[in-house]
Protein backbone atom coordinates (compact mmCIF):
# COMPACT_ATOMS: atom_id res chain seq x y z
CA UNK A 1 0.00 0.00 0.00
CA UNK A 2 1.31 3.42 -0.73
CA UNK A 3 2.26 5.75 1.47
CA UNK A 4 -0.29 8.61 0.21
CA UNK A 5 -3.26 5.84 0.84
CA UNK A 6 -1.80 4.68 4.26
CA UNK A 7 -2.10 8.61 5.17
CA UNK A 8 -5.28 8.97 4.45
CA UNK A 9 -6.63 5.74 6.08
CA UNK A 10 -4.69 6.59 9.37
CA UNK A 11 -6.47 9.70 9.20
CA UNK A 12 -9.87 8.30 9.06
CA UNK A 13 -8.90 6.08 11.63
CA UNK A 14 -8.01 8.95 13.85
CA UNK A 15 -11.07 11.03 13.14
CA UNK A 16 -13.38 8.02 13.85
CA UNK A 17 -11.43 7.15 17.05
CA UNK A 18 -11.72 10.39 18.37
CA UNK A 19 -15.78 10.34 17.42
CA UNK A 20 -16.18 7.01 19.16
CA UNK A 21 -14.34 7.82 22.28
CA UNK A 22 -16.50 10.97 22.47
CA UNK A 23 -19.72 8.92 21.87
CA UNK A 24 -19.08 6.58 24.74
CA UNK A 25 -18.66 8.81 27.01
CA UNK A 26 -21.48 10.74 26.33
CA UNK A 27 -23.43 7.50 26.18
CA UNK A 28 -22.07 5.92 29.61
CA UNK A 29 -23.03 9.63 30.72
CA UNK A 30 -26.53 9.52 29.73
CA UNK A 31 -27.29 5.68 30.72
CA UNK A 32 -26.19 7.02 33.92
CA UNK A 33 -28.31 10.30 34.13
CA UNK A 34 -31.48 8.03 32.77
CA UNK A 35 -34.54 8.07 35.24
CA UNK A 36 -32.36 10.42 38.27
CA UNK A 37 -35.85 11.73 38.19
CA UNK A 38 -37.98 9.06 40.42
CA UNK A 39 -40.63 7.57 38.12
CA UNK A 40 -43.73 7.14 40.20
CA UNK A 41 -45.25 4.76 37.89
CA UNK A 42 -44.30 1.13 37.21
CA UNK A 43 -44.73 1.89 33.26
CA UNK A 44 -42.24 4.49 33.69
CA UNK A 45 -39.74 2.97 35.62
CA UNK A 46 -39.75 0.12 33.11
CA UNK A 47 -39.69 2.65 30.30
CA UNK A 48 -36.83 4.00 31.70
CA UNK A 49 -34.87 1.02 32.71
CA UNK A 50 -35.34 0.15 28.93
CA UNK A 51 -33.63 3.39 27.94
CA UNK A 52 -30.56 2.65 30.21
CA UNK A 53 -30.07 -0.90 28.77
CA UNK A 54 -30.57 -0.12 25.38
CA UNK A 55 -27.62 3.42 26.32
CA UNK A 56 -25.44 0.62 27.89
CA UNK A 57 -25.42 -1.30 24.94
CA UNK A 58 -24.94 1.29 22.14
CA UNK A 59 -21.54 2.16 24.44
CA UNK A 60 -20.55 -1.63 24.15
CA UNK A 61 -21.32 -1.47 21.06
CA UNK A 62 -19.11 1.54 20.62
CA UNK A 63 -16.66 0.54 22.67
CA UNK A 64 -15.85 -2.99 20.72
CA UNK A 65 -15.57 -0.64 17.66
CA UNK A 66 -13.07 1.41 19.13
CA UNK A 67 -11.14 -1.37 20.30
CA UNK A 68 -10.94 -2.49 16.99
CA UNK A 69 -9.91 1.12 15.39
CA UNK A 70 -7.26 1.37 18.05
CA UNK A 71 -6.34 -2.37 17.08
CA UNK A 72 -5.73 -1.19 13.15
CA UNK A 73 -3.78 1.84 14.33
CA UNK A 74 -1.40 -0.29 16.65
CA UNK A 75 -0.93 -2.40 13.48
CA UNK A 76 -0.28 0.60 11.01
CA UNK A 77 2.71 1.80 13.73
CA UNK A 78 3.71 -2.33 13.88
CA UNK A 79 4.01 -1.81 10.08
CA UNK A 80 1.51 -5.17 9.73
CA UNK A 81 -1.69 -3.07 9.16
CA UNK A 82 -3.18 -3.93 5.79
CA UNK A 83 -2.49 -7.61 6.45
CA UNK A 84 -5.23 -10.65 7.35
CA UNK A 85 -4.32 -11.35 11.19
CA UNK A 86 -5.75 -15.05 10.33
CA UNK A 87 -3.69 -16.06 6.86
CA UNK A 88 -1.37 -13.51 6.84
CA UNK A 89 -2.37 -12.14 2.78
CA UNK A 90 -3.31 -8.70 1.84
CA UNK A 91 -6.08 -7.32 2.90
CA UNK A 92 -7.49 -5.83 -0.85
CA UNK A 93 -7.90 -1.93 -0.54
CA UNK A 94 -11.30 -1.38 -1.10
CA UNK A 95 -12.15 -3.86 1.54
CA UNK A 96 -9.52 -1.44 4.08
CA UNK A 97 -11.44 1.39 2.52
CA UNK A 98 -14.71 0.48 3.54
CA UNK A 99 -13.49 -0.93 6.88
CA UNK A 100 -10.50 0.37 7.60
CA UNK A 101 -10.18 -1.27 11.17
CA UNK A 102 -11.09 -4.16 9.88
CA UNK A 103 -8.24 -7.32 11.04
CA UNK A 104 -9.74 -9.97 8.30
CA UNK A 105 -9.01 -10.67 4.37
CA UNK A 106 -12.72 -11.15 2.97
CA UNK A 107 -12.01 -15.36 2.54
CA UNK A 108 -11.12 -15.44 6.60
CA UNK A 109 -13.90 -12.94 7.27
CA UNK A 110 -16.72 -15.12 5.67
CA UNK A 111 -15.10 -17.80 7.26
CA UNK A 112 -15.42 -16.20 10.37
CA UNK A 113 -18.88 -15.52 10.21
CA UNK A 114 -19.92 -18.97 9.18
CA UNK A 115 -18.29 -20.25 12.16
CA UNK A 116 -14.90 -22.01 10.27
CA UNK A 117 -12.60 -19.72 11.69
CA UNK A 118 -11.96 -18.69 15.60
CA UNK A 119 -11.86 -14.93 16.12
CA UNK A 120 -8.26 -13.82 17.34
CA UNK A 121 -8.35 -11.43 20.26
CA UNK A 122 -7.77 -8.00 19.71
Amino acid sequence: MDKKKLEQLKKRLEERQQELRRQVVNREQDGRNQGEDIAQDIADRAASSYNKEFLFTQSTNERQLLGMVDSALARMREGTYGECISCGNEINSKRLEAVPWTRYCIECQEKLEKGQLEQAAM
